[in-house]
This record gives structure tokens, sequence and C-alpha cells, in this order.
């Protein structure tokens, strides 16, 4: 007997999570591993977000919320979607739920029906096409690649669009890539969205705040006011305020969705933890002067990495704009063979024998739908990431 729902078998556990269990196996079992799976800084929360946490404790503020936030953070949003992206909320247009992954599942619970498709340009976040598919909807993945910067262009958006489509899901800075759109190149996406009023933008934006050099963020509904009505912009506070577990994340957008969201939300977690709430409210109102000394060591990260892998046989990895991933082409070591006797047939047989031989933990590329590449996480230590990348050299150098 199954008992099982049939939706499960549409769906498989993710793989970014896989990989981190895996290389936490193989340390609890004696082997010498260095994990780049995991995408989450390895800075401590900022002390004064911490402190609002063990005062809401002190303070009692332990107890049930609304659904989807206290006023007090809902407020906190808009003023900060007000200040950073010049964009007008009210409050009863704001969603908190755990975690952004939470909020945008929400969002495509709330409005996917069967046969409803949604465009996900690739490479893309490992849980994108299974929310949709638990959802009842169906992933349309628009390929991009390492040519265009891992970056969709108008005229791919345009051909994946059709009179089905109800949703395009945008992230710019990416997960996987840290590809970042300019204005211009996302003004040109925004040109074709404006061509097709049934289609809702969903745009998530945890990486806003993770930018190097002189690239500037911005936002869909920034760009073009037009599409106001049809967006939802989702945020947290995980990446930028190293509040990974405090599973907070958000989303502003018209009324009608948010509702929808508020009650899905009230009838499966309900609200998120009170005291995350008040330490995320603090996040967004309180001192922001960490956030580019953390960049500038991400950035000094990054170019250690990209100079490094770029150094391995085989290996091509571009310079990312911004969060704290690169993903790096392996297109030149395909067929060839380990000194461990492992053929390299594609991303996942890569990423499996320098796991096993070399014991460096990364994500394949397939998971993210661009293969052949593979994903490092640089959110660890310079020392980590040096040894690593030698590790990562060494192996390659090692392929016949």
């Amino acid at each position: 007997m199954n008992a099982l729902s049939a939706t499960l078998s549409r769906v498989k556990p993710s793989p970014t999570i896989a990989v981190s269990t895996k290389a936490r196996e193989l340390k609890a079992a004696g082997r010498d591993v260095i994990g780049l799976g995991a995408g989450e800084p390895d800075f401590d929360t900022p002390a004064n977000i911490a402190a609002a946490g063990i005062k809401a404790i002190q303070e009692g503020k332990t107890r049930y919320t609304a659904p989807d936030g206290i006023p007090e953070l809902k407020q906190a949003i808009c003023d900060k979607l007000r200040r950073d992206n010049a964009l007008d909320y009210a409050p009863a247009q704001v969603s908190v739920g755990t975690g952004g992954k939470q909020i945008l599942y929400n969002a495509l619970m709330a409005t996917l029906n069967p046969g409803d498709e949604v465009v996900i340009p690739a490479p893309y976040w490992v849980s994108y096409p299974d929310m949709v598919l638990l959802a009842g909807g169906e992933p349309i993945i628009a390929e991009a690649s390492m040519q265009t910067g891992y970056k969709l262009t108008a005229d791919q958006l345009e051909a994946a669009i059709t009179p089905k489509t109800k949703w395009f899901i945008f992230n710019s800075p990416s997960n996987p890539t840290g590809a970042g759109y300019s204005r211009d190149e996302l003004k040109a996406l925004t040109d074709v969205l404006l061509r097709h009023p049934h289609v809702l933008v969903m745009t998530d934006d945890m990486y806003e705040k993770l930018t190097f050099g002189d690239f500037e963020f911005c936002t869909p509904a920034e760009v073009e006011p037009k599409l106001y009505d049809r967006t939802l912009t989702c945020n947290g506070v995980s990446k930028a305020y190293a509040m990974t577990g405090w599973r907070i994340g958000y989303a502003a957008g018209p009324e009608w969705l948010i509702g929808a969201m508020r009650k899905i939300q009230s009838q499966s977690t309900s609200n998120p933890c009170t005291i995350s709430q008040w330490a995320a409210v603090e996040a967004l109102n309180g001192t922001q002067d960490f956030i580019p000394e953390n960049n500038a060591i991400f950035e000094r990260r990054r170019d250690l990495v990209v100079e490094m892998l770029n150094d391995a046989p085989g290996v091509q990895c571009p310079m990312p704009e911004g969060a704290f991933y690169v993903y790096p082409s392996i297109a030149g070591l395909i067929g060839k063979t380990s000194k461990g006797g492992a053929k390299i047939t594609d991303d996942e047989a890569f990423a499996t024998a320098l796991l096993e031989e070399a014991g460096v933990a990364v994500v394949f590329g397939a998971a993210f739908g661009l293969s052949p590449n593979f994903r490092v996480s640089y959110a660890t230590s310079d020392d980590a990431l040096k040894e690593a990348c030698r590790r990562i050299q060494d192996f390659c150098k090692g392929l016949t």
C-alpha cells in the first residue's frame, strides 16, 4: 500500500541541503572535508540584533502574534522598502513568513492552478521548480548561459511566455551564480512583461545588500512602476543580517495576494517566531554599518576564489556582481578520469569525485538547471577557501 501523496513523486529533496548533510556526515566520521555547499554567511548575527531578541524574551514577548507578522515589523518593512527601493506599501500589503522560502511557497500555493506555467530563468535556486510543482503548476525553464553572464535576455523571456504563464520568478543577485542585473538589463525584461499583463512578477531580492564594486541593485517594480500592482517583492533578513536560523522572510505586494497568503499561513504554520520578529525589527530599523564591512570581506573572498578557480585546468569562473557564490563551468573536464578512477561524465560525477577524493563539498550544476557547472559558496573563512581551491586545482590537474 502506498500511503503517500502522488504530488511527492513530482519533487525531489533539496540538493544543497543534501550536500551539506553529506559533508557533515563525512566530518563526523573523521574525514577532512571542506564544505562549500551551504548558502549562509559565516558571520555571527550582529550584537544589536541579538540583543533585541534577548530583550523580547526578557519582556515576555513570546506569545502568538498575528499570523503574518507584528505591526511593528510590517511598518519596519514598509519603511525599508520606501527608503531603499522607492516603493510605497501599507502594512496591509506586507506578509511576514518563516524565512523567504515560506513567502514564495505561500504565494505559489495561493495562485497556481493545474496547467498554470511559471517562467524560471536557469541557473535557478534549487527550490523554485519544486515549489511550483508542489503547488500544482508547471515550471518553464528559460536557460541563460555563461556568454550572457548567466542573465536572461528580453528575447528569451518573450519566447518563454505563453497564455498559460501565471508567474515570472526573478532573482538578482542570483543564487547560484551571483549575477546581478543592471537597471538597463532589468528594464529590457520589464518592457517584455508590460506586453503581457496576465503575468505576475515574483522578485526574490534576498541578496539585495550583498553587492560589489559599482554595481547598483534595483528591483522590478522600482524600475517599472507600471508593474507595481502585479509584483510581489520578496526579501528577508537571513543573508544581509546573518540571521539564517532566525527564519524571517517578507514580501510586499497587492492586497488581494497578501490576504490569500495570510489565509494559507494561518492554516499551516501560523505566525513566525515572535522573538525573531522583534529581532528583525531591529535589523531593519537599526544601524546598517556592518553591511559594507561584511561586503568588503565577501568581495575579497570572491576575488580570491575566482582567481584560484580560473587557475584550475578546464575550469572557467566568471566574476559575479553579488551574493556569495560563484558558478564555474567544467566543460573542459567532461570525459576525463580522476586519479581515483572516477569518470567525469557530468557535473554530478565531478562533484562526487571531488568530495570523495579531495574532500571538498560543492553543489553540482544540474541541481540549478544548467550544466556542466558547480556552485561554490565562499561564505567561509579565507583559509578554508584557499585550501579548498588548492585541492580543486590539484584534483583538476590530476584528471586525464
